[in-house]
């Protein structure tokens, strides 16, 4: 059985909505999901785990947040390797870069990502909820 972290960081509620779609088709898939915020998660654990939902917007000059969820990816991201690994978040300016950018890292890490990164400009809409569901699913399937 598959046992997935989905791991975010929410100043609006945005992206925590995001995290909720992705760990209820998890759950639904048949996966052991644990919902965690960054705050949240012990970097210890994370061989618990056989794959990683993680979320969290744009900040600043697009980039991720800096006070808790970066630190928690700085110290999470030599367990990703070989792991399967889903990246979202939610923004309101810009292009999508810090996912870009988010995104490359991870896999130079070896992360594997099982779809593409979702974004959504603000609140969570039928594309992006539609997007979440199958990261869920895509996860619990591997």
């Amino acid at each position: 059985m598959s046992k997935i972290a989905v791991i975010y960081w929410s100043g609006t509620g945005n992206t925590e909505a995001m995290a909720d779609l992705v760990a209820t088709a998890a759950s639904a898939a048949g996966a052991a999901v644990d919902k965690l915020t960054a705050a949240e998660f012990n970097v210890a654990t994370a061989g618990d785990y056989t794959g990683f939902a993680l979320g969290c917007p744009a900040m600043g000059a697009e980039q991720l947040e800096e006070s808790e969820f970066e630190p928690m990816y700085q110290s999470l991201r030599g367990a990703l390797s070989g792991k399967p690994v889903g990246l979202f978040g939610s923004y309101g300016w810009g292009d999508g870069e810090w996912l870009r950018t988010w995104a490359e890292d991870a896999e130079a890490a070896g992360a594997r990502m099982v779809v593409e990164p979702i974004m959504a400009n603000g609140a969570p809409d039928g594309g992006a909820e539609t997007a979440c569901a199958a990261m869920g699913t895509a996860l619990a399937n591997t």
